[in-house]
């Protein structure tokens, strides 16, 4: 039986990942009753037959997608889709009452040409699509508090985007000139079986991938731009690397001002995310590494000064299926129903 006293929320698209992720972290969280799990491959199986580690914790079956039920059961519904999927769902929940939190790139973009241009997608939900706000709190947190449609980051444009904001929102960089190095582990290519993520084929090895045609590209250039108030090109290149969890962003790009120091970008970079609990600023000298954020909602930011270049370095580290995913869009729930932002999330990681 539902608490009334909680908020009912519901997953659709509970199989993957992304769903586990919110399961787990929506049964510990405390506003909240997970009262629906969606997907229609899983349709009439239990929760525990796809996780068994869950058995005697969650015993909700896996229902058929059917967006009126849903809506008249959930008030919150995250959507943890693929690609393509969420835009044939969302506008119903919307128009029904329910608040919606995409994990899927459906509504990450404020030009639908360039989702379409990027995806392969034609859309035909394009005043529903209007309203969605981009949910990365630490830059938009006043949207998201009255928003009903939130499309999440993805999980590379969250940490390389944490990573180069204060700079490009004060001007201290050449934005043309940034380029993102960033690593990922395997659980970022979700669980179907792919041979690129087979033990044997990524194991004991280090690759690139998708280079210059990343379809997260995009998303970075798109909010890149608005902060520094013109279009901007970034040159992304992600890379595989032997892990389950985490990613690793280093950025690099020129200064405005070569006599800055290490510690004036610290300072810099304190006061911009003062007000952002998740964000953590390593000391001088101090880089952060994907084990410190790794179960946790938290980002680490490392800064270093090259004299000799006359380049910014920034490492950003986080936990891809938390931060980088289910934890940042429950991050956004918190805020959109007025609760502090850390309520319900894993604020120190799995160490070591």
């Amino acid at each position: 039986m539902v608490n009334l006293r909680r908020v009912p929320v519901g997953i659709v698209g509970a199989s993957g990942y992304g769903g586990v992720q919110l399961v787990r972290l929506l049964m510990d969280h405390p506003e909240v009753e997970l009262v629906y799990l969606g997907g229609d491959s899983s349709a009439g199986k239990s929760f525990a037959d796809l996780y068994p580690h869950f058995g005697n914790i969650v015993e909700l079956p896996i229902e058929a997608v059917e967006p009126d039920i849903i809506a008249s059961r959930c008030q919150v519904v995250f959507l943890s889709l693929p690609n393509g999927l969420a835009c044939q769902i969302a506008p119903k929940l919307i128009e029904k009452g329910s608040r919606v939190l995409d994990l899927s790139a459906d509504y990450r973009f404020s030009d639908l040409k360039t989702y379409t241009a990027w995806y392969g997608t034609e859309r035909s939900d394009r005043t529903t699509a209007a309203t969605a706000v981009y949910g990365l709190p630490e830059l938009y947190r006043s949207r998201i508090a009255e928003a009903s449609l939130i499309g999440c980051p993805g999980c590379y444009p969250t940490a390389s985007l944490l990573a180069l904001s204060p700079l490009l929102k004060q001007g201290l960089i050449v934005p043309e000139t940034a380029i993102i190095d960033a690593k990922s582990g395997t659980s970022g290519g979700g669980r179907q079986a792919k041979v690129n993520l087979l033990l044997a084929e990524a194991d004991n090895s280090l690759g690139a991938y998708n280079v210059a045609r990343h379809r997260h590209t995009p998303e970075i250039e798109q909010i890149c731009s608005e902060l520094a108030r013109h279009e901007v090109t970034i040159q992304f290149t992600p890379h595989l690397i032997p892990m389950v969890r985490g990613i690793l962003a280093t950025v690099y790009a020129t200064m405005r001002d070569p006599g800055l120091v290490r510690d004036d970008l610290i300072t810099i970079y304190n006061a911009f995310y003062r007000n952002s609990p998740w964000v953590k600023i390593c000391n001088s000298g101090t880089y952060p590494q994907t084990k410190w954020a790794c179960g946790s909602n938290s980002c680490y930011i490392g800064i270093e000064v090259d004299p000799r270049t006359g380049r910014v370095i920034v490492m950003s580290a986080i936990d891809n299926l938390i931060k980088g995913q289910a934890g940042q869009a429950i991050q956004c729930m918190n805020i959109m129903l007025g609760w502090d932002e850390t309520l319900g999330l894993p604020k120190i990681g799995f160490y070591p």
